[in-house]
């Protein structure tokens, strides 16, 4: 359960990125050669004394003529809207500098915890060179290194005390989605074909949604709960530049979820934001369906929606278990496709694996394939046994974990899903020492 959302603001060549990495460590969700998937990659989960809470880095912005330029005030406006905790990351090294006094003011708007970090401080000599960003009237400076990793537990320590207390994800006995996506590819539009009734904001104009709304209702015996996730507020200016960082308003929904819908414009097809945007859902483990909408706006023949899916698998090689529906919220048709993927996913996703039947197919899957030789030895596993649901977690125990390749890895989940129904679901595979 997350605590809250911590965003790291500041202008460009600080060091956000530098400490974004150092906080999150080397939790990497999605693992693919293909561009674009981890590569820029502005959110992620970290924890610190047993408080988990989301992560915001908001670099890569350059500035060109302009000293201040509108991106990163937009980056500074979206991170004051969406965040709980605010690091703000200045250059020890280069000192107070226009940028920081135009950031700092928005900032003290902002009503919310501040935390100045003076980055680049690699020794104790430069210590003192922290007295300056006094003059910025946010609190005592905090002396880090970024690159040496000096002072990031002290950081971790401020930022755990202004965190909110995580709420638990009480679903009674609904079954909670959420639908994400870029802009402008009929979320809401789909929720109310969803609910058959206008119970969303509508409009072609991108971010009319302004907050997550949860919304319980029956179908067929059953009680599900919808969230629709919203796009960016319009307080203030956004500029198209910074469409990616939609994707933060789908945060909390996201966590608040068991399944979460990708839904993405038949007519657009797919673009790279929309890797960007199911990436957090990914990290926080959920049950993902792909919901392709518009799909009435298509010209389309018998092999149409074959092909349309292998372009999905071909773009999307981690979410290769992820099943994929066609849908059109305008004509409300297909819809009922939607909640049997929903049901079969949400099944998936709790189902519970007898340890007798696990470890079965686990010594079978060794006979037919043996390990590879790997960091100086043959993994073999003893024993398995299924620890939880939600998403399905395996504890492997093992020779040596340091044994396992990552393509071996893969064959055992891969054996496990063609045994058993776990579409739309991620398997969580841990290995244990057996001692």
């Amino acid at each position: 359960m997350t605590s809250g959302i911590v965003a790291v603001v500041g202008s460009p060549n600080v060091g956000k990125s530098t400490i974004f990495n150092r906080i999150v460590g080397n939790r990497h969700a999605i693992v693919d050669d293909a561009s674009g998937i981890t590569r820029d990659r502005i959110y992620a989960k970290a924890s610190w004394l047993t408080k988990e809470f989301s992560i915001i880095d908001t670099g890569g912005v350059e500035i060109e003529s302009v000293p201040f330029q509108k991106q990163i005030r937009a980056q500074v406006e979206i991170a004051i809207e969406e965040a709980d905790v605010i690091v703000f990351v200045v250059d020890g090294k280069v000192g107070v500098t226009r940028d920081d006094r135009i950031v700092t003011k928005m900032l003290y708007k902002a009503n919310k915890p501040v935390i100045l970090a003076v980055n680049k401080i690699d020794s104790v000599e430069q210590i003192d060179s922290i007295s300056e960003f006094y003059t910025l009237g946010l609190g005592d400076p905090l002396a880090v290194s970024g690159a040496h990793g000096i002072g990031i537990g002290d950081l971790l320590d401020k930022i755990i005390s202004f965190l909110p207390n995580a709420k638990s994800n009480d679903y009674d006995d609904s079954i909670c989605f959420s639908l994400i996506g870029r802009p402008n590819v009929g979320k809401s539009s789909l929720v109310n074909a969803i609910l058959n009734q206008n119970r969303v904001i509508v409009s072609n104009i991108e971010g009319t949604t302004r907050d997550a709304i949860d919304t319980p209702f029956k179908r067929e015996g059953k009680n599900y709960r919808v969230i629709d996730t919203a796009g960016l507020k319009k307080r203030g200016k956004i500029y198209e530049a910074v469409d990616k960082y939609s994707a933060l308003r789908a945060l909390s929904a996201i966590d608040r979820s068991q399944i979460v819908l990708l839904v993405i414009d038949a007519k657009d097809g797919i673009r790279e934001q929309d890797k960007h945007v199911v990436g957090y859902a990914i990290e926080a483990k959920k049950a993902i369906i792909i919901v392709v909408n518009k799909w009435d706006a298509i010209e389309k023949n018998e092999r149409t929606m074959v092909e349309f899916s292998k372009t999905i698998k071909d773009n999307f090689k981690f979410l290769d278990y992820a099943p994929i529906v066609f849908v059109s919220a305008l004509n409300k048709s297909r819809i009922n496709t939607i909640f049997d993927a929903i049901d079969a996913v949400y099944d998936a996703y709790n189902m519970r694996v007898a340890t007798s039947v696990l470890n079965e197919i686990i010594q079978d899957a060794q006979i037919m394939n043996p390990a590879p030789y790997f960091n100086g030895g043959r993994i073999r596993i003893f024993f398995a046994n299924q620890v939880s649901s939600c998403p399905p977690t395996f504890v492997l125990f093992v020779n040596n974990p340091n044994f396992m390749h990552f393509s071996y890895n893969r064959y055992i989940e891969n054996r496990l899903r063609e045994s058993f129904n776990f579409n739309g679901t991620p398997l969580n595979i841990i290995c244990r020492e057996r001692k």
